[in-house]
């Protein structure tokens, strides 16, 4: 594989850490802006709904750019905003910080995802985006703990500083090794013409249900493992970082199996999701099913993302980056979304394995969308999706 993807895997790695470690990181940004803990959990839904931004609005700006300076502006936004979040004085600057970082999260990927699947032949596409998200997967496994540790022993802010020191290689590894490529010659505001396409709206919906439904079992999964497994609170991260594991394993494994057979792959995935989702809830009493359980979860969750994210680049050979970051979009549509429905079934009082059983169906429904589009005109049932997406 070209080494001009694994810059782009820094780069997502450092997303990945300024996601998901100030979860770790809160209750000491909130004692140090004397904020409550609602407060401090704007930083998180407001990076969330930022990032969902950023995939449209600044995608489609950076549409008719060069992708190697598009990329490299963004992870000049990516390290402001998180040195902007280091030295805050407030709480206020605080989320600015954590606003500009997320703009640029969803666009990175999108921009990214693109020129990763143009730097390979068209049979290992999806194996080249895996690697891009591979740095986001490492960052759930060995980031996050490492980033919490050097907060709680430095400083939160000590961690906001290595995250931008990790921007720093990012920008200079993708302006090093990432080729340049031809700004596109098309109309302004041609691109959004891809959205008459009901293929990349069904790609969309798929993702946002197939996602959503392992992110919405994710999000609760601490209720799960002390209310109902019986494991101690203090082992929670630990097994988290299983199923960090899984989720490394499977992006790359899936990423291989989309090359061969996309729509087989994510018929095989969608399902083999929802049966994993209905049988950890029902047996999450047992410690071992449990381990196993998050594993596999991680592993089918994550392993769908690369050919999720080549479905709409093959539909969308108009405008594939729009699309690219449209379908961004929809991964962070579907976290709201899966998270919201298991909030609902315990604010229902249906326990703790609810949410799990909710993800078990979002995810078949995101599987019945799936066959109802694979049979519709240019679905996989009339000819394979095709695979270039190069401009």
């Amino acid at each position: 594989m070209p080494i001009a993807l694994y810059a782009l895997a820094i780069g997502g790695f450092g997303i990945g850490l300024t996601e998901f470690v100030i979860a770790g990181l809160l209750p000491e940004v909130a004692a140090d802006f004397s904020v409550t803990e609602a407060v401090a959990g704007y930083l998180i839904s407001g990076y969330a709904l930022s990032v969902a931004v950023g995939a449209i609005v600044l995608t489609a700006a950076l549409g008719r750019v060069d992708r190697k300076k598009a990329l490299l502006g963004l992870m000049i936004l990516f390290i402001v905003g998180n040195l902007l979040s280091a030295v805050a004085a407030n709480y206020e600057l605080m989320l600015l910080g954590r606003i500009l970082a997320a703009l640029c999260h969803g666009a990175f990927f999108g921009i990214g995802s693109v020129v990763a699947a143009d730097l390979v032949p068209a049979h290992r596409k999806a194996a080249a985006i895996s690697i891009m998200f591979a740095g986001l997967t490492i960052a759930n496994v060995l980031g996050v703990p490492l980033g919490t540790f050097l907060g709680q022993a430095a400083g939160w802010r000590a961690t906001f500083w290595a995250i931008a020191a990790v921007g720093v290689i990012a920008f200079a590894g993708i302006a090093l090794l990432t080729p340049a490529t031809p700004a596109a010659e098309r109309s302004a505001g041609s691109e959004w013409r891809i959205f008459a396409n009901r293929q990349v709206w069904l790609s969309m919906i798929v993702t946002v249900l197939g996602y959503g439904g392992m992110f919405g079992a994710f999000s609760y999964i601490a209720y799960t493992l002390t209310g109902v497994s019986g494991f101690a609170a203090s082992t929670v991260p630990w097994l988290l970082v299983l199923f960090g594991v899984g989720l490394f394993a499977g992006n790359i494994a899936g990423g291989k199996a989309a090359d061969k057979n996309l729509g087989g792959t994510l018929v095989a995935l969608l399902a083999g999701l929802a049966v994993v989702l209905a049988v950890f809830a029902a047996t999450a009493g047992s410690q071992i099913a449990t381990v196993a359980g998050l594993i596999l979860m991680g592993g089918f969750g994550f392993a769908t993302v690369p050919g999720l994210q080549m479905r709409i680049l093959g539909h969308a050979q108009g405008a594939p980056t729009l699309a690219s970051g449209a379908n961004i979009a929809a991964f962070n549509v579907g976290n709201a979304f899966g998270a919201w429905i298991g909030g609902l079934t315990l604010a229902a009082g249906l326990g703790y394995t609810a949410p799990l059983w909710a993800a078990s169906a979002l995810t078949l429904a995101g599987l019945l969308v799936f066959v109802i589009a694979a049979r519709l005109p240019g679905g996989e049932s009339h000819h394979a999706a095709p695979s270039a997406v190069t401009v």
